[in-house]
């Protein structure tokens, strides 16, 4: 089981020009937000309480994220579980407007994301591997965190192994 350190290394290879990491700061929210309206329904049922393909979903990646990094699964679990709420509130919309609404936001997010793999001249980590898909959230949450000052021996360790974050000069990119 690679821990959270293996992962976000592993991710960061993929994304060292800053503006590739600013455009994830908004896609990959997009992203999971439109994920979670889509898998808003079926709703069902169970007592007091509804299931939704979505909430399975981010029970099971809350799982995954927590067996990780125990602070670090709490602030993506804490993350991705307020845009679940967010995207529960399309679950009453007619269909036109939910299906609209949840590939639109699909949409755009993973144009914003290849705006900024552009700017990094690679592809997407999730290419080369799945697993990418689950730890950009993860990605995402530890750069803001790492930005408010929390485990700077994690960023440099990190840093260490994949390379400073820079802004690529395109005119010189590698093809």
């Amino acid at each position: 089981m690679r821990n959270a350190l293996t992962l976000l290394t592993q991710y960061a290879e993929y994304h060292r020009d800053r503006r590739n990491i600013t455009t994830h700061f908004i896609g990959v929210p997009m992203i999971v937000f439109a994920v979670g309206v889509l898998l808003a329904r079926p709703v069902v049922p169970i007592g007091a309480v509804t299931l939704t393909p979505a909430w399975l979903l981010f029970w099971l990646s809350a799982a995954w994220y927590l067996t990780r990094h125990a602070v670090l699964g709490l602030a993506v679990s804490g993350a991705v579980g307020l845009l679940m709420l967010l995207a529960h509130s399309t679950e009453t919309m007619s269909t036109l407007p939910w299906l609209a609404t949840g590939l639109g936001f699909f949409t755009l997010g993973w144009v914003i994301q290849f705006i900024g793999h552009y700017y990094e001249g690679r592809k997407p980590a999730f290419v080369d591997d799945l697993s990418g898909l689950l730890v950009g959230p993860m990605f995402v949450v530890a750069e803001a965190m790492f930005a408010l000052g929390w485990n700077r021996e994690m960023l440099q360790e990190i840093e260490k192994r994949a390379g400073p974050t820079v802004i690529r000069d395109l005119a010189n990119a590698r093809p």
